[in-house]
């Protein structure tokens, strides 16, 4: 019986990455193109607040370059993405936790804000390990 040898598929390996990259061009996308839309599953409806709109655009930006980063093929710039990226989404998370804990948003809100801050930090930290295995030791 031949012995077949099996390489992991780069794109299976790199499903965090790629999910974690997917989710930030879309956020951001929706943060610079229709911050109302995230105000309201956030505020609910009837909230109108320009500095809201300011900050969903200005994170927005910065939300698309960096999932452009996690996406790029390997190198400096996606590498220090995915080193920070457990740092941003796991701020994101304390910040959804603590918005829900102080009553400042309603609570099935912010579970739904847990949950995908949580979801985003577990995949980043998932991409990070992930990205640092396929890395020769120095």
């Amino acid at each position: 019986m031949a012995h077949t040898t099996t390489t992991a598929n780069p794109i299976s390996r790199d499903k965090a990455r790629i999910t974690l990259g997917i989710a930030r061009l879309v956020f951001g996308t929706l943060g610079l193109l229709a911050p109302r839309l995230l105000i309201r599953r956030i505020q609910g409806p009837g909230t109108n607040s320009p500095a809201a709109v300011y900050a969903f655009r200005m994170f927005g930006i910065r939300t698309v370059l960096i999932g452009q980063q996690i996406l790029a093929p390997d190198g400096p710039n996606r590498r220090e993405a995915l080193r920070v990226a457990p740092i941003i989404h796991g701020a994101d998370t304390a910040t959804a936790t603590l918005l829900t804990v102080r009553g400042h948003v309603p609570k099935r809100t912010g579970l739904s804000l847990i949950a995908v801050s949580g979801f985003n930090t577990a995949m980043a930290l998932l991409a990070m390990h992930r990205a640092q295995q396929g890395r020769p030791e120095k």
